[in-house]
């Protein structure tokens, strides 16, 4: 028989597995020591910005004059003036921590309770959360001294540093807590120690060597913080799924009776051309945030689309080098209860699906509106969605140090914390009408061999005030001096940023949905089929909006997570779960459509294929996207804000994509649309096919075991 790509490489894997596993693993510890080495660049506040905001960040930082990171500490006392004895210590322990400068004397609040001491940290901006500790203490030992006032503090370094230490520890727990989770749900779907421990090793060693490449990737492509934590989501949770496929299908192929080279060769002509279809199109469908003109995305393109690659690389030839060599051995460390249910899994789970089955199949219009309806009512949220990008103030949650800290120096000092700095460039920057116009306005700083100035302006009412200074003030300030004015900050970057989200969706919704019809074409050789998974993707990914909108934007169930309303979904997370859904359900799609259409190929009628497909696919689909939706669930307990809404996101629309989708919609759609599932269009009808011909007997060239 004519073998596909899949089973070539599974053939040579088997014959070859001594260079399969020894060259993974000199793969991943030459990767991981060299990604290492040289350690990962993140990219700077222009880099991540866009629009107006990114070029006045650009300004600055090519003539030098990157802005200090500044602090701000709030001392508030019952009485008025009472809290200006500490206010002195304060700014006295700050300046002989060597760290500070520019002091700035106590400013009052109208109430004259509250004093504000603000300060810059020395040095590099980037690198002062690391070196401000010695001022965190300083001014915790300050309220230790004064226990008659509250001291709060708020700023770029200190915030940082919260920030930096979050993150370490919010991905050590996920890694500590996800990797067990996993390894459990396998126990489970295959009774045995070394068959579970499989797919979590070869996804663990898989996103390992990601991590290196992506350091290495990132001296060109700079990366923003969080994007590690991306592609250890998404390669664990992939790296895992893509080996389950496999390794149930062996296993099912051995229970059925198969020896063990044709339980090999079947799987990997099946299971791993599925791997090699749905890791194709994962990437791809990743590559379209390349076309959102943002390298916050492009950054996780890159990172998905390298750990995407290396799972799918080691499922198909590690995977098959490995099972060859340990044979019945995959069995080892046998759960004796565990065990039975896993060895006649294939037929129960089978009976179980049947059973759930039966009434969609009798009925499938009444299933498929149900389902429509109810991820429609799902969805209806989502019309009301608020999109911005996430101060810290909202990452961390309202009960946070650092949330309190800025909430009440905003209440005291309007405009305080996130003030707009307008950037203003000129020919001449000292020529008269130009020191005019910068007159009116009282925060100035010049850098005259710059010909560069600076002006901090308060935001009390925030967009509406930015608004006013970009379309009114400044325009009617500046107009015939020659001089030209960019604003940037946080409210400017966060509006900014949202403008370019919605002119850079538009594109790479167009390119995802046209490559993902594509390769559905061409893979199934279906219009209907590449039609069909489109249509169900958009209500998998709709669904998930409304769900984060509710929990995350309204707070409804919020705190059954442990988190809250915030009354806004973090800027970047609509077009990122768009995209990941699309990649990820591909996942079950082509596993799911690949049986059905073998079993189609078989003989069965579509009726009888539809049910075949989907019984004989259950126990490994059932078993995926637990794993994925408690990989995904990690991420939604952890302390930020956005990789809650992430988590959260994710694991809904994987739940309700291999359950309310795979199980209900599918089959029904299926059934309603007949043959029609199958018509080839005429220009694909010549292309070879790509479907596995089940072989009644082994071949000539068999596998050495």
């Amino acid at each position: 028989m004519r073998r596909n790509l899949a089973a070539r490489i599974g053939v040579w894997s088997t014959h070859h597995r001594k260079t399969a596993v020894f060259g993974w693993l000199l793969f991943v510890v030459l990767a991981t020591g060299i990604g290492g080495a040289t350690g990962m660049v993140e990219m700077t506040n222009a880099e991540n910005g866009a629009g107006e905001s990114a070029r006045a960040e650009q300004i600055l930082l090519d003539a030098g004059l990157d802005k200090p990171a500044g602090e701000l500490v709030m001392v508030s006392a019952p009485a008025a003036g009472d809290w200006k004895p500490a206010a002195e210590a304060l700014a006295t322990a700050v300046r002989e921590t060597g760290e500070a400068q520019n002091i700035a004397p106590p400013v009052a609040s109208k109430d004259g309770r509250e004093g504000l001491v603000t300060f810059e940290m020395k040095g590099d901006a980037a690198t002062s959360p690391d070196r401000i500790q010695p001022v965190l203490d300083a001014v915790a030992a300050v309220g230790d001294d004064h226990p008659d006032v509250e001291i709060h503090q708020f700023g770029e370094a200190s915030a940082g540093k919260w920030l930096g230490d979050l993150l370490a520890e919010d991905f050590k727990k996920a890694e500590f807590t996800a990797v067990p989770l996993a390894l459990g749900i396998l126990v489970v779907a295959f009774g045995a120690i070394v068959a579970a421990l499989l797919p979590v090793g070869l996804a663990l060693t898989a996103c390992m060597a990601a991590f290196g490449l992506l350091s290495i990737a990132s001296h060109q492509l700079h990366l923003f913080q969080t994007t590690y934590s991306v592609m250890f989501l998404m390669g664990f949770a992939v790296g895992v799924d893509y080996c389950l496929f496999y390794l149930r299908r062996e296993r099912d192929e051995r229970a059925a009776g198969r020896d063990a080279e044709t339980a090999l060769r079947i799987a990997a002509a099946t299971s791993g051309r599925a791997v090699l279809v749905s890791g194709l199109t994962v990437m791809v469908a990743m590559g379209g945030m390349f076309l959102s003109g943002l390298m916050l995305f492009k950054g996780f393109a890159l990172a998905t689309i390298i750990v995407v690659f290396i799972a799918m690389l080691g499922s198909v030839t590690v995977l098959p080098a490995l099972l060859s060599w340990l044979d019945d051995r995959v069995d080892a460390g046998r759960i004796p209860l565990l065990n039975r249910r896993a060895k006649h899994g294939h037929a129960g789970s089978g009976r179980i699906t049947g059973r759930l089955l039966g009434p969609v199949l009798a009925r499938p219009r009444t299933f498929a509106v149900a389902a429509v309806v109810l991820l429609l009512a799902l969805a209806a949220p989502a019309l009301g969605m608020k999109t911005e990008s996430l101060g810290l103030e909202k990452q961390f949650g309202s009960d946070a140090q650092l949330s309190i800290a800025y909430n009440r120096i905003t209440d005291s000092f309007p405009g305080g914390p996130a003030p707009a700095l307008v950037v203003v460039t000129a020919p001449d920057i000292t020529a008269p009408e130009v020191g005019k116009a910068l007159g009116g306005f009282e925060d100035v700083t010049v850098h005259r061999d710059k010909n560069v100035a600076e002006i901090e302006i308060p935001l009390p009412k925030g967009e509406a005030d930015l608004t006013e200074l970009r379309e009114k003030t400044l325009p009617a300030a500046f107009d015939g001096t020659g001089a030209k004015t960019h604003v940037t900050g946080e409210t400017a970057g966060s509006v900014d940023f949202n403008d370019q989200l919605r002119r850079g969706i538009v594109p790479v919704f167009a390119f995802i949905t046209a490559v993902t019809f594509l390769l559905m074409l061409f893979c199934f050789r279906s219009y209907v089929i590449a039609v069909t998974s489109i249509v169900l993707n958009l209500l998998s990914v709709a669904a998930s909006y409304g769900v984060m909108t509710a929990v995350f934007q309204h707070g409804w169930g919020a705190s059954l997570i442990g988190s809250e309303g915030v009354g806004a979904i973090e800027a970047w997370m609509p077009l990122f779960v768009l995209v990941v859904l699309f990649g990820l359900s591909m996942d079950y799609h082509v596993f799911v459509v690949s049986r059905i259409r073998e079993a189609r190929g078989g003989g069965l009628d579509n009726r009888s294929a539809i049910e075949t497909g989907l019984r004989r696919t259950a126990g490994a689909v059932t078993g995926a996207a637990a794993i994925m939706v408690a990989v995904f669930a990690v991420f939604g307990t952890l302390s930020m804000q956005d990789m809650q809404q992430m988590g959260v996101g994710l694991a809904v629309a994987v739940l309700l994509d291999a359950t309310v989708v795979r199980m209900v919609l599918l089959p029904s759609v299926m059934l309603l649309l007949g043959e029609r599932n199958w018509r080839t269009p005429r220009g694909l009808s010549r292309l070879p096919s790509l479907e596995h011909e089940e072989p009644a007997e082994p071949e000539r060239d068999t596998v050495r075991v």
